[in-house]
């Protein structure tokens, strides 16, 4: 296998538009080419026109990058519950699609996670070195579940053991820190405020019920049998985020979470145009992923990379560590994403999730997980990590030979 020192992985990081702390400029000056970034402004199930597609595009022109990545293009509740006008929801979902296509940007990422895109107990853990990262603290979901929401059958999720420690971690907490956490669970869900009341957040929870994995995973199917024909037309690629955390929380299930939730999907409906966004940080958090082996089954699939890594204990927490540390072997995922890339002769983007809130950035308002400087930094070690890799498999193809460092978008 030749190694074709063109195919790097395209750098970009997600912007959140004009509103975000971390601007356009400050991505270019951290080496990027591309942004990955969505119309957040746009409620769930609107059609995306083209006019604010357009818009958006010259935003980031302007700044000398291209838009290469659409994250995300929200899935209404009523597509995966299949209620109430999801069919219509479904067609507004295509003519976003076709207009996307039409300016010429053709990876969607996704997700099919029910209710909330994601869920943290602590959105500023302060670590060893001062910094402060995304954390999922079990105990404290417990606490919040089965002593604060007080869900229905709750206790049946969670052994003696572990309803014991969430117990006591419910009664240690005063008053503002269980608003606290309250305030950042329901952080993940789209649309949320911080007067989202505990009970519209059951009320949320209850639209799922009698919906059991089985029947998610079929919606999501279904979903595909509707989208992936359009996507074939358009050369769109479609990019399914795992679930994050990877395993059902709140009674609600999970089916993009293992390498077999993954080829469940790709067998029911095996276009290429039904891919992956190859989250390491989501799937590493699951001791029975692995990564390297996931990348090599699904290579043809990965249409987007994040990379992160986090660092799990037995008692079933996470916090986001330093992105070549934790329990992700960060040089074996990018080996195999190198190979990958060069075996189908393209460039896939990439971009560094999450990062520490460090430095200035300490001292400043940031969007949990995209404070500027910490991401710079995973950037920075990954672009490092990357051309190292690249250097050491010419050298052992070729002999020594010298690197030249482009990144090309």
């Amino acid at each position: 296998m030749a190694i074709n020192e063109h195919f790097f992985m395209q750098q970009t990081m997600r912007w959140y538009g004009p509103d975000d702390p971390v601007s356009l400029w400050d991505i270019r000056q951290a080496g990027c080419s591309g942004v990955v970034t969505a119309l957040h402004h746009i409620p769930n199930g609107v059609v995306w026109e083209i006019g604010e597609i357009k818009k958006r595009q010259r935003q980031v022109e302007e700044a000398g990058m291209v838009w290469s990545v659409v994250e995300s293009l929200p899935v209404h509740e009523r597509i995966k519950t299949q209620t109430g006008e999801y069919k219509k929801h479904l067609e507004n979902y295509k003519e976003s699609l076709r207009n996307l296509a039409a300016c010429g940007i053709r990876i969607i990422t996704y997700n099919f996670m029910p209710i909330l895109d994601w869920t943290r107990t602590d959105l500023a853990f302060e670590v060893e070195d001062g910094s402060k990262a995304l954390r999922f603290e079990k105990a404290a979901f417990i606490a919040f579940d089965v002593f604060m929401l007080k869900r229905k059958n709750a206790s049946n999720d969670y052994s003696s053991e572990e309803l014991a420690r969430g117990r006591s971690r419910f009664e240690k907490m005063t008053e503002q820190e269980r608003l606290q956490l309250q305030r950042n669970i329901i952080a993940g869900l789209p649309g949320s405020a911080e007067s989202f009341t505990l009970e519209q957040f059951q009320s949320a929870l209850d639209t799922y019920t009698g919906i059991d994995e089985k029947k998610l995973r079929q919606h999501l199917i279904e979903f595909l049998e509707e989208i992936i024909p359009v996507a074939d037309e358009l050369n769109i690629k479609m990019a399914v985020h795992p679930d994050d955390p990877p395993y059902p929380i709140l009674g609600l299930p999970r089916v993009v979470s293992t390498a077999d939730d993954i080829e469940k999907l790709v067998t029911a409906v095996p276009s290429l145009s039904n891919g992956l966004c190859f989250c390491t940080g989501s799937f590493g958090v699951r001791p029975d992923n692995e990564l390297p082996a996931m990348i090599k089954r699904f290579s043809d699939r990965i249409h987007f990379i994040h990379l992160r890594s986090t660092r799990r204990n037995e008692f079933g927490d996470f916090y986001e560590d330093n992105h070549l540390e934790g329990d992700v072997d960060m040089y074996a995922v990018i080996k195999k994403i190198v190979s990958m890339m060069q075996e189908r002769g393209l460039s896939i983007p990439m971009r560094p999730d999450h990062g520490h809130q460090m430095l200035d950035d300490l001292k400043k308002k940031t969007n949990p997980g995209y404070s500027a400087i910490g991401r710079l930094r995973g950037l920075a070690e990954l672009r490092g990590l990357e051309l190292g890799i690249i250097g050491a498999m010419r050298e052992e193809k070729k002999g020594k030979v010298g690197v030249k460092v482009e990144y090309y978008s």
